[in-house]
């Protein structure tokens, strides 16, 4: 092979309001945005394989990697509708230090989780806990802790 995979730059997330997603982010996990970007053209439309694509993004920066944000102006997209076993779906997940006190802290801070922190009880992970929770878009987000 004549290259290598050196590490993931990005995650890309397409949100209906960047900056109610910017709002909820810092809200509940202190996340600062960075600039915000603008893309139009033939060249992005192609690229993109979405015909007419006037877009805003922006990158907010958690640890070494970062999430995308896009805001679709043109066109405007379908509204997030898949579930967690739909092909495609997926997830962010942010590894936290302390579940317990994440998740009251963010139960504090408006968050609605699908259900209290899971512990894993089995394999290597045995210990570890995680759970679920949905950003503004219905975008599905997970929070793990590795055991202490």
């Amino acid at each position: 092979m004549a290259f290598k995979v050196e590490g993931v730059h990005h995650i890309g997330i397409t949100v209906r309001d960047m900056k109610r997603s910017f709002d909820w982010y810092s809200k509940m996990f202190d996340l600062v945005p960075g600039p915000v970007n603008q893309g139009a053209g033939a060249a992005l439309s192609e690229a993109l394989q979405v015909e007419g694509t006037a877009l805003s993004f922006s990158m907010i920066e958690i640890g070494a990697t970062r999430v995308e944000f896009l805001e679709y102006h043109t066109p405007v997209g379908k509204d997030f509708s898949l579930k967690n076993g739909d092909v495609g779906a997926t997830h962010i997940c942010l590894q936290v230090d302390d579940m317990d006190s994440a998740y009251v802290d963010l139960l504090d801070r408006g968050a609605v989780f699908n259900a209290p922190p899971i512990t894993l009880t089995d394999g290597d992970l045995a210990g570890s806990r995680w759970a679920y929770l949905r950003d503004p878009d219905g975008i599905q987000l997970e929070i793990w802790a590795w055991p202490k």
